[in-house]
């Protein structure tokens, strides 16, 4: 062997070993941070969506509390909820008020307590001090009107008032004082003094020119009352509710020669409201209810949302993504004019005007 030669492989054989030595000294695994069940965001709690589910699985579990399956779809987006993740999920009194969802978790044993509340944005803010803050993946897309800085409350979905009414009785109303004509016989859904739809029904009735006045609203149904042209749900053949309650039961008949029902969004009379999801401070699933949080915000349920008619908080950002259900969205009924929210003091400010004249007005 010459010299050169002995020395490449002496030079070839000190690699071989260096390179043996790498590969027999393990690597330290990289550490993955601790999963906090209770964080107030997917990145700091958990780090990726798949430690999330198996986080949720492991708790098996999720308690509802106020929600119908057949409200606004929700029935689809459990039973996808469920077929997607493997977790069961509980609901408390389906048809619970807000205000009763929170008198619910306050007397329920703790691992019967609901783990996330649907509420009305006024009960939300009154109660935020309940609430775990929780931003979703998708916060940016939920309009600031629509949520709570601290993350404590965020809209999910919601609606515009509405009449309903059966065509073959009475010609379609274009404002609500068309309501006061001869035929019409009028229901709201529900007392005012203690169902939301029901009061927002009467505060759709008092806006002009953008600005709503509980006294208008009040004495357009007093003059309802007196005419004789104010009745119950089961003999109206009109009814003020939320637009996706009606559009609900006109989709019933849509495909009939005679429609039974119709619904129509009164033009200068647009009121809108959303309810908001929150996530209960001492839940007993507490990793179920932030992946289910991410879900609801998620495309898919958003979509199945619009498919009950519902108008999803993300609505804008999923048309802008080209990933809207432009089908289910064309389904809605159509909106003319610049749609109002109530504020937190204009509702407050109502809600006393009701409660010292509504009885006495209209009974």
């Amino acid at each position: 062997m010459t010299i050169r030669a002995a020395a490449v492989a002496a030079t070839l054989a000190l690699l071989a070993a260096a390179a043996a030595g790498c590969s027999s000294s393990p690597r330290e695994p990289k550490k993955e941070q601790p999963i906090d069940p209770r964080a107030a965001g997917l990145a700091e709690g958990f780090g990726t969506m798949d430690r999330l589910v198996e986080a949720a699985r492991r708790e098996g579990a999720l308690n509802l509390v106020g929600v119908p399956r057949d409200w606004v779809n929700f029935g689809a987006v459990m039973d996808r909820f469920t077929g997607h993740y493997g977790i069961r999920i509980n609901v408390a009194e389906p048809k619970a008020s807000s205000r009763r969802e929170i008198e619910i978790a306050k007397a329920a044993p703790p691992q019967d307590a609901p783990d996330v509340f649907d509420l009305g944005m006024d009960v939300a803010v009154a109660n935020a001090e309940r609430f775990a803050p929780y931003r979703v993946t998708a916060w940016q897309d939920v309009p600031d009107a629509l949520k709570d800085s601290g993350g404590r409350w965020y809209g999910a979905y919601g609606g515009y008032m509405s009449i309903g009414y059966d065509p073959r009785k009475v010609k379609a109303p274009r404002a609500f004082a068309d309501l006061l004509a001869p035929g019409y016989a009028v229901a709201l859904a529900g007392d005012p003094l203690r169902t939301a739809a029901a009061f927002n029904g009467v505060m759709a009735a008092s806006l002009q020119n953008g600005t709503p006045e509980a006294k208008r609203g009040v004495e357009l149904f007093a003059k309802l009352k007196k005419s004789g042209g104010f009745s119950k749900p089961s003999k109206a053949n009109t009814l003020v509710d939320w637009d996706y309650v009606n559009a609900a039961k006109a989709a019933q008949t849509a495909g009939d020669d005679t429609p039974a029902w119709k619904v129509v969004i009164p033009k200068g009379a647009v009121l809108a409201s959303y309810y908001v999801q929150a996530i209960n401070k001492k839940a007993p699933h507490p990793a179920a209810a932030r992946l289910w949080e991410e879900f609801l915000f998620s495309d898919e349920a958003q979509n199945l949302l619009l498919k009950g008619f519902a108008r999803p908080a993300r609505m804008e950002a999923l048309e802008m993504k080209g990933v809207l259900d432009r089908q289910a969205a064309a389904r809605l009924p159509a909106v003319t004019g610049r749609p109002v929210m109530l504020t937190i003091p204009q509702a407050d400010a109502a809600k006393t005007y009701l409660k010292a004249n509504w009885t006495t007005a209209v009974g």
